[in-house]
């Protein structure tokens, strides 16, 4: 039984297609220089699956976006205030995040808070950052977080915040028996 997909997917993956063809790349190209599998970027390209948190990483990286600015972009235009039932949520249900885009963004601002929610043993590692030298401040709203930022694991709880700077892989583990909810607050360079 075939289910319709994701209106949220389908509009990314014409979104992520369209940026292919822009930059004149094939499939096998954009495998290439992402590392994702030519068989997901078609897939994903035409909502057949839900792309990972890990996988919209590596093409964030390739196009030089943030995950919230490619996500916006499958958005209309957002309004100065952003009413919590309008906040666009994005779930990775295969790693169990979830992202809710907070704050409105737009492309002339160069900040954008995010809340992420990550269910007990959730792990995601992310090979690169979307931006190289993205500034981001996590503040842990409640339950555990391992962070791994240049090669050092940071064990967060509760209030606790971490800032970094972004050139390499990062990690994010919920180190608790609970869900762990943060806000990222990101700054691009």
């Amino acid at each position: 039984m075939r289910h319709d997909p994701d209106p949220v997917d389908t509009r990314l993956g014409a979104r992520l297609s369209a940026l292919r063809t822009q930059h004149g790349w094939s499939l096998g190209e954009l495998a290439e220089r992402s590392g994702v599998s030519r068989s997901t970027l078609s897939r994903t390209e035409r909502a057949e699956t839900s792309a990972t948190a890990a996988v919209l990483n590596r093409l964030c990286h390739v196009y030089g976006r943030t995950m919230s600015q490619l996500l916006s972009e499958v958005e209309t235009a957002p309004d100065a205030v952003v009413r919590v039932e309008g906040q666009q949520v994005w779930a990775d249900h295969t790693s169990g995040f979830v992202r809710r885009a907070v704050s409105p963004p737009h492309p002339a601002l160069r900040g954008e808070l995010v809340e992420g929610r990550l269910s007990p043993g959730a792990d995601i590692a992310y090979d690169r950052p979307p931006v190289p030298g993205l500034e981001q401040h996590l503040w842990v709203l409640s339950g555990a977080l391992d962070v791994t930022h240049d090669g050092t694991e940071h064990h967060l709880g509760t209030g606790d915040c971490l800032r970094m700077r972004v050139f390499g892989p990062t990690r994010f583990r919920c180190a608790g028996s609970d869900e762990v909810r943060y806000v990222l607050a990101v700054v691009r360079p």
